[in-house]
């Protein structure tokens, strides 16, 4: 156990995708900054994500959202105790940026230097709020939902009696994350990007049960441990059970549903309104005004097939597991009625559940460095050759 006299203040960076971030954390629970640069507008502008480009506005904004995390804190960076950063998973080129910076960094002021999971990052997003509210913690095992436009997966999380946390990861989409389906039944239907906020806002004005979307039962397959790496072989695991998602099939049926109730027109319509609205984000109003009943529907009905989806594993896999309370995180943790609906199942079940704010449901840079917090106190530093690892995963399958 390291000796934890000096100032408790971690740096966290993140720059995994399309967001910019900066943080300062003392001792993973006492946010001093946040920071977050969004690239949301560029890429609207092409419907996703573009790799080129998020690379690009990174390297733009890397050094002033620092500057800025590190002067809303109001410390010097001789002050810090380290320098934490993620690792992956991600995008490349993202990656590769955040790290290459954080490293010169750590390198220059002779601070450690903490590579830290994305995905972890998200579940300590939540235990750290869960402290700064200076709330019981909830008993171990927990079953930590991680739910965004990149990521679908189920962890048992640990942490054993030196304060290591240990995941494993009981389930995982198969092909689409639930926040992509969401932006891609968004674009089918003539929404804005990302999806989710407009599917869930004007959810409300809708039937969610006008049309019956049904999720198949995915049948357990081997899991490759560690690092998915195209082309190399891994060992396998094959003891698992079926609490896997797939978000395509229900994208399909949305798109086939568009067809054969000929909305198509309707769709190209709603398109070139909103994009006559401009840049700025249209109001929610104004949108809702341009989508008929039979829209409102079928974004509401979707909506509610996926949020029970996502319920009914999770709580199947924290009863199978014994799990003594339930973490939400990850930016489709955001979704009102996922909030809705999970709270009103714990509740049922008499499982504590907790959720992050909606600051700190997307990508940041204080989960980041609240995840390091506990790696700092193990002195479980990186080395000098930290790579950006885009296909890195969690824990144990």
């Amino acid at each position: 156990m390291r000796d934890t006299s000096g100032t408790g203040l971690i740096l966290g960076i993140e720059s995994s995708c399309d967001e910019t971030a900066a943080a300062v954390v003392r001792a993973g629970s006492v946010v001093l900054s946040n920071v977050v640069a969004s690239q949301m507008s560029l890429h609207a502008n092409y419907g996703g994500v573009v790799p080129e480009l998020a690379s690009r506005e990174h390297l733009r904004n890397i050094v002033p959202v620092v500057r800025e995390a590190m002067a809303q804190a109001g410390v010097g960076f001789d002050d810090l105790d380290a320098v934490a950063v993620t690792e992956g998973p991600g995008l490349a080129g993202a990656l590769l940026v955040g790290i290459t910076y954080a490293k010169a960094l750590a390198y220059g002021l002779g601070k450690p230097l903490i590579g830290v999971n994305h995905l972890e990052g998200h579940i300590h997003a939540v235990l750290m709020e869960a402290r700064q509210r200076s709330e019981v913690a909830m008993e171990l095992p927990l079953l930590a939902l991680v739910v965004s436009g990149g990521h679908t997966h189920l962890y048992l999380a640990q942490q054993s009696e030196a304060g290591a946390w240990s995941y494993r990861n009981v389930g995982r989409t198969v092909d689409d994350a639930a926040g992509e389906a969401y932006d891609k039944v968004a674009k089918l239907l003539g929404l804005g990007y990302p999806g989710g906020p407009w599917l869930d806002a004007l959810a409300g004005r809708g039937n969610p049960r006008a049309v019956t979307f049904n999720f198949a039962q995915i049948k357990p397959r081997p899991h490759r441990e560690g690092i998915s790496m195209p082309n190399k072989k891994a060992p396998v695991s094959t003891s698992r059970p079926g609490f896997d998602f797939s978000f395509s099939g229900i994208k399909t049926a949305v798109l086939r549903y568009v067809e054969t109730h000929h909305m198509r027109q309707s769709v190209e319509a709603r398109r070139r309104a909103i994009a006559v609205m401009g840049d700025a984000k249209p109001d929610i109003e104004a949108v809702g005004e341009l989508c008929d009943a039979q829209t409102l529907d079928l974004i509401a009905s979707f909506q509610y097939a996926v949020v029970g989806n996502l319920l009914r594993q999770s709580f199947a896999a924290a009863e199978t597991f014994g799990a003594r309370g339930v973490v939400v995180s990850g930016g489709v943790a955001a979704n009102s009625e996922l909030r809705r609906r999970f709270q009103a199942e714990a509740d049922r079940r008499g499982l504590p559940i907790a959720f992050p704010s909606l600051a700190l449901s997307t990508d940041n840079a204080a989960m980041i460095a609240a995840a390091a917090w506990p790696k700092f106190l193990a002195g479980d530093f990186a080395s000098e050759d930290l790579a950006a690892t885009p296909q890195l995963r969690l824990g144990q399958t």
